[in-house]
Parts: structure tokens; sequence; C-alpha cells
């Protein structure tokens, strides 16, 4: 490696205490971006929103020649949905540059929320809160990237054709009363495209809402790898683990 790809894999890859601190602030700045994105989809096009837009861009774009650039894979990245997205989402925010029509995969850039594994592990290690609460962190998560990149999809295909999708709250009023079955009728999705892309939501958004909910009420579990067979969850009282009957000592939370 070079000097600067061993320091760019320290960062990104790394142990250390400034490696964790470095992919905190990237959680900080996915999170800062997907709730800018949101705002700003609900607002007319201005300058300085496409000054933003171009300036998050070359950052996303950064990010994403680094993690190419300390690839252990590099054509193997293109395989990953991820890369897809990050792709999407540079194109998107340098909109004002390549035109606005591509503006709406901005949004994308939701798919990168909780994605690096060294950061969920750390997560972890941080947080009871995250401890305990991971199954339904990770289940709300995707289920709220769903949301938003449908509601991108929908105004983007909608926007101009169907007088009903008039704004992106519309594009998300249709979105949510799919995914929930309410169907209120008052908005539909005219064409071959809008019923696929209705069909779309309503099961991939169902499954999601549904996969939410059986975490949200079944039983919390606590993740605990089991020394003999490697199952990674077990009941919080758990003596043995139900697949090998291997002895658990499980650490007591309320030590912490």
């Amino acid at each position: 490696m070079t000097t600067l790809t061993a320091r760019l894999a320290g960062l990104y890859e790394g142990g250390s205490d400034r490696a964790h601190r470095f992919r905190y602030g990237l959680l900080v700045f996915d999170v800062a971006t997907v709730g800018y994105v949101m705002v700003t989809s609900f607002l007319p096009r201005h300058a300085w929103i496409e000054g933003i837009d171009v300036a998050l861009g070359v950052v996303v774009l950064l990010d994403f020649l680094a993690r190419l650039a300390i690839s252990r894979n590099r054509a193997g990245e293109f395989l990953h949905l991820s890369t897809w997205a990050d792709i999407a989402a540079v194109v998107s925010f340098l909109a004002p540059v390549v035109g606005e029509g591509v503006g709406f995969l901005r949004i994308l850039r939701t798919l990168r929320l909780l994605r690096t594994y060294q950061l969920l592990d750390r997560m972890r290690a941080d947080s009871t809160v995250f401890r305990a609460n991971e199954d339904a962190i990770l289940a709300g998560t995707n289920l709220a990237v769903f949301v938003f990149v449908m509601t991108g999809i929908v105004y983007a295909t909608q926007h101009g054709s169907n007088p009903a999708i008039g704004n992106a709250v519309d594009a998300l009023y249709f979105t949510v009363t799919s995914l929930t079955t309410t169907g209120y009728g008052d908005i539909t999705l005219p064409g071959t495209s809008g019923r696929l892309i209705s069909v779309a939501v309503m099961i991939f958004g169902v499954t999601l809402f549904l996969r939410l909910a059986q975490v949200l009420f079944r039983p919390p579990k606590v993740r605990f790898p089991c020394p003999e067979c490697g199952l990674q969850r077990h009941e919080s009282d758990a003596v043995h683990c139900k697949a090998c009957a291997t002895r658990l000592a499980i650490p007591d939370e309320g030590g912490d």
C-alpha cells in the first residue's frame, strides 16, 4: 500500500480510537445528509441549495474513492448495491452540474446508513441501548430507507405527468398509504409502470413493516456468541444455549 492508502485503511478499517471517531463522524455525516435531503426535497430549488448539493457531492465522491482505494477486490465492489447507491448519490448531488433530472437519486445515500460492520461492532461495544435494541434499530432504519427511496422514485416518475403527485409530500403520502394497505384511493399511479411501482411498495414495504413489528413485539434477546456452536442470540436470562445446550455466561448489563 502507498502511505495515503495505508492511512485511509487505518481510518476505515482500523481499531484505534481515532478510527472509531472517524467512522462515527461518517455516520453523523450520513445522518445529517439524509436529514438535509428530506428537508430540501420539500423546498423550491435555490442557488444556495444547489451549492450545498455540489459540496456534499464532492464529499461523498471522496468517501467513495477512499473506500474503493482500500478495497482488496475493487472490481468486486461494483457487485454491491451500496456501491451503485453511492455512485447514484454522487451524480444526483452534482445534479446542478449534470442536470436536475437525476436529482431525486440523492435519497439513495440512505442505503449507506449503518452498513459498516466495524461501526456496528463499535456501537454494540459502546452503547447498551444499541445492544438491547439492535434488531429494532436496524429494522426501523431499513423501513425508513425503503420509504424515502420509494418516495423519491414515485415523485421522479409521476411528477409532471400525474396531476395527483404535485410535490414530494404527495409522493410520501401515497407511499405510506400503500405500505400500510390503507389505500384511500385519492391518489393512484396510472399505467403499467405505476401499477408495478404500487406492487413493489405493497410487497416489499409490508414485508419490512411486518419485520419491524415482529422485532418490536417478540421477547428481547441479547447478542452473545455461544462458545461451542456460535449461535449469536439468546434470551437475556438463558443459562444454556438452546442449539447445543452449552452452558453460557452472559454478562449482566445491570452491572455496567
